[in-house]
């Protein structure tokens, strides 16, 4: 049989949507999307290098959550929406690989990351006495750099096993980016041994980190429940029972998706679960850990101040600070309703693929 190894054009991404109005649609509820992630990513990168008051360890963690975010959410969607728009649903080898490559560096790295974040908080909120000792300058670095290392070696030898492998079936991957085990379905070979491997990566990068993150955050509810302000208590329960959604919106389709075996794998299910990992929760993060976040709103309130003024500065200071609380209170009703919304999207996305 033919192998495809060496064709200049070697895959195609068969996408996600319908080549219709209906497709047209949802393109334009994922344009939304990308576009909501990479500002609120993008804003936060600048509030924590421009302010001197986020540069804490917390907050450098979420910057490299937000880049991390940014990258990943960069490195499907404009390809997809390409292929939609232009036709051509055709991708490269080598292409492919890089594509590949880089979305299992985020998707490991961000697993770590979001770990090595509930511990921050657990420290915090359970040990403050121990907080700078534990979480200083070089251990929130140690954990950012080990999470980058980390994630890119377990992406590379996906991806250099993914492009060893010879490939003689249709070129067809019926997925909106090149995911390894939808490429592995192409193969020529029994892909039992990367099956394996990917059951050791998963547990390791994945399951485990969100075990841990799991476990932290349950000390944290542990101790509020103790706290003797109820207002307090009912606040940071709102908090991590919040985070606790997005970080399960994360690991679990990513998991359920990657563990299952194969003869159980649903090629529109598989596309369906990747939509939470590579495009919602990209969205969520932002809003979620950082916009609720009064120090955070205070840097952007004196960011958009400075920012304002200095454009107008024979306006009325008083037109600013109605624009800050519209926007505001536009984020915090925007964050009540966001995961409803999600769900009301995702149940017509999931009936328009099924039929």
């Amino acid at each position: 049989m033919e192998k495809w190894n060496q064709t200049s054009n070697d895959f195609i991404l068969l996408g996600l949507l319908p080549p219709n109005q209906t497709g047209m649609l949802l393109l334009f509820l994922i344009l939304l999307v990308f576009f909501l992630a990479s500002l609120g990513n993008s804003t936060m990168m600048y509030l924590i290098c421009m302010d001197s008051q986020l540069h804490k360890p917390m907050y450098f963690l979420l910057g490299q959550l937000s880049l991390m975010d940014l990258m990943y959410i960069s490195t499907t969607v404009p390809k997809m929406v390409h292929n939609f728009l232009s036709g051509h649903k055709g991708i490269s080898f080598l292409g492919c690989g890089f594509q590949s490559f880089l979305f299992l560096t985020m998707a490991g790295s961000e697993g770590l990351l979001l770990a090595s974040m509930a511990y921050d908080r657990y420290v915090a909120i359970c040990h403050p006495l121990h907080y700078p000792n534990r979480m200083s300058r070089r251990m929130c670095v140690q954990m950012i750099m080990g999470s980058w290392v980390l994630g890119s070696i377990n992406s590379l030898a996906h991806t250099v096993y993914a492009l060893h492998i010879p490939y003689c079936r249709s070129r067809a991957i019926d997925h909106f980016f090149c995911d390894v085990p939808a490429m592995l379905l192409l193969a020529c070979m029994d892909p039992w041994v990367y099956e394996y491997m990917v059951f050791v990566s998963v547990t390791l990068t994945l399951l485990l980190p969100f075990l841990g993150t799991t476990a932290s955050y349950g000390r944290v509810l542990l101790a509020v429940y103790h706290m003797r302000s109820k207002e307090g208590r009912k606040k940071a329960f709102s908090t991590c029972s919040t985070h606790l959604t997005v970080v399960t919106l994360y690991y679990a389709p990513f998991v359920y998706t990657y563990l299952r075996p194969r003869n159980v794998r649903s090629s529109a299910e598989d596309k369906i679960l990747a939509i939470f990992y590579t495009i919602l929760t990209s969205m969520l993060n932002p809003i979620i850990y950082s916009l609720r976040n009064k120090e955070v709103l205070g840097a952007m309130k004196e960011c958009l101040e400075y920012s304002f003024l200095r454009k107008n500065s024979h306006g009325s200071p008083y037109s600013f600070f109605f624009l800050f609380h519209v926007v505001k209170n536009v984020l915090v009703l925007f964050n009540r309703n966001i995961i409803e919304d999600t769900c009301i999207s995702l149940n017509f996305l999931v009936d328009t693929l099924e039929s």
